[in-house]
């Protein structure tokens, strides 16, 4: 069966099933909460005895017509399964909570394979592997106002994210590109969760306090890339320099009948510990640029970032329905970094066509600025060189995508994506000379995503 095809699979079995059943039948289905239903009553008697039991599936077609480092269409796929327990019903441990999480992902990518850019076209895409993911332990403390978790951790499960982000598919909406291209391994985000320790505090209602230490390089240091490294999740590191960031988050009119219009404000900052390669000099002080250097970068000891988040719900209702945006603005030293500067803003709403309550369409704008030094680098490889090689500036993505949801555990999401500068302007690898940037790319894609 050809790859693009496969996505197709789980929405041709769920219409033999529809077919199947009948009318009554097939309004049952499409009625669940989740494709699998209640599993003959056994899926509510486990949840009552504390253990809840899940898992979804996430399949897509991206192809683009248009730009990149050459033109194509791939397939790829994540299933995903989930075991959660409530110890204070299982063990009558007040408070504490217990979360696995692991991922079997298939497909091969499109930003890896045909575009060669750093705005991930999508946010599942990953090398081929079967891997743990999340695997902690929480315990809650004063009127649950305070909790503690620990275990192995992704930071992008709760610190930098947006609620109005989430609906896009293009990777940056959710671990933004400055922390990915920047951190170790890419920092500890999916698929590399890693070792740590997470405390959250909610002084009031409307204020909350958040604070995580993790080890700071997932799959530690190693030719080839980090998935390959720790191609499993299990490599449980422990020895490396950390990563820390702690991130206070203040949200107003969250009530249905409050006056206002619900909004949030998230400010954070971030260290890391570890040794930075310099984007511009080698350890002599020589521009990298320079034929005539070691090509062994300067290191600077540490490296540290800031950013903003902010929610806003334009539209008075429930949290999340109607029209709401989000911003997001990050930066870190660009001495030690290829990013020094990122923003992305959107807009999602949910129910703008009539009689398609539950559907959410969304816009949204990424953009990653290469850093001075980075920049200073591509300028001196002209100068010395005397060919006229791009000089990287920043790669912006632009996506439209609506999520057609079909039932409640299934959604079809058509998006589309334009790609400026990919790579952040980066020389073409089809030429040699390396003296032609990577086309400017459009790509389409579908993706239908079930819960079971």
């Amino acid at each position: 069966m050809p790859r693009v095809a496969l996505c197709f699979v789980p929405a041709a079995v769920v219409a033999l099933v529809t077919a199947s059943s009948g009318a009554a039948g097939a309004q049952g289905l499409l009625d669940q909460d989740t494709l699998t239903g209640d599993w003959g009553g056994w899926r509510a008697r486990l949840e009552a005895e504390g253990l809840q039991l899940g898992g979804a599936s996430i399949d897509e077609v991206l192809g683009n017509p248009l730009g990149g480092t050459r033109q194509g269409a791939i397939y790829e796929g994540r299933l995903e399964l989930f075991l959660n327990v409530d110890f204070e019903r299982v063990l009558g441990w007040s408070g504490a909570t217990f979360h696995a999480h692991a991922y079997q992902i298939h497909g091969r990518g499109l930003s890896g394979n045909d575009l060669d850019n750093l705005l991930l076209v999508s946010n599942i895409e990953a090398h081929r592997s079967t891997r743990l993911f999340d695997l902690w332990i929480e315990q809650q403390f004063i009127d649950r106002t305070v909790s503690v978790r620990i275990g192995q951790l992704a930071a992008d499960d709760e610190f930098v994210v947006s609620q109005y982000a989430a609906n896009f598919v293009n990777g940056t909406f959710g671990w933004p590109e400055i922390l990915a291209a920047n951190l170790p391994s890419g920092g500890p985000t999916y698929p590399l969760a890693t070792p740590g320790v997470r405390v959250r505090g909610a002084p009031t209602r409307e204020l909350s306090l958040s604070a995580a230490v993790f080890d700071g390089n997932p799959a530690g240091t190693g030719p080839g890339d980090p998935q390959r490294r720790d191609g499993s999740g299990t490599n449980f590191r422990l020895s490396d320099d950390a990563f820390a960031i702690v991130e206070a988050a203040y949200a107003t009119d969250q009530d249905p009948d409050a006056d206002g219009r619900p909004r949030t404000i998230k400010f954070g900052a971030w260290y890391h510990a570890g040794r930075f390669a310099d984007q511009h000099f080698d350890a002599s002080g020589r521009s990298l640029g320079d034929p005539a250097s070691s090509g062994i970068p300067a290191t600077h000891r540490g490296d540290y970032g800031f950013y903003l988040v902010v929610d806003q719900q334009f539209s008075r209702g429930a949290p999340g329905s109607g029209l709401g945006g989000f911003v997001r603005l990050a930066g870190n030293p660009s001495d030690r970094n290829l990013v020094s500067l990122y923003a992305d803003t959107g807009a999602t709403y949910r129910g703008l066509l009539p009689g398609r309550r539950d559907d959410v369409s969304g816009l949204a704008v990424g953009y990653a600025r290469i850093g001075s030094a980075a920049r200073a680098r591509d300028r001196d490889t002209r100068s010395f060189t005397g060919r006229a090689v791009p000089v990287r500036d920043g790669e912006l993505a632009i996506e439209a995508t609506y999520q057609w949801q079909m039932a409640r555990w299934w959604a079809i999401q058509p998006d589309v994506q334009y790609i400026v500068h990919p790579g952040g302007h980066a020389a073409d690898p089809r030429f040699p000379a390396g003296t032609r940037p990577i086309p400017d790319a459009l790509v389409l894609g579908l993706r239908s995503a079930m819960t079971f």
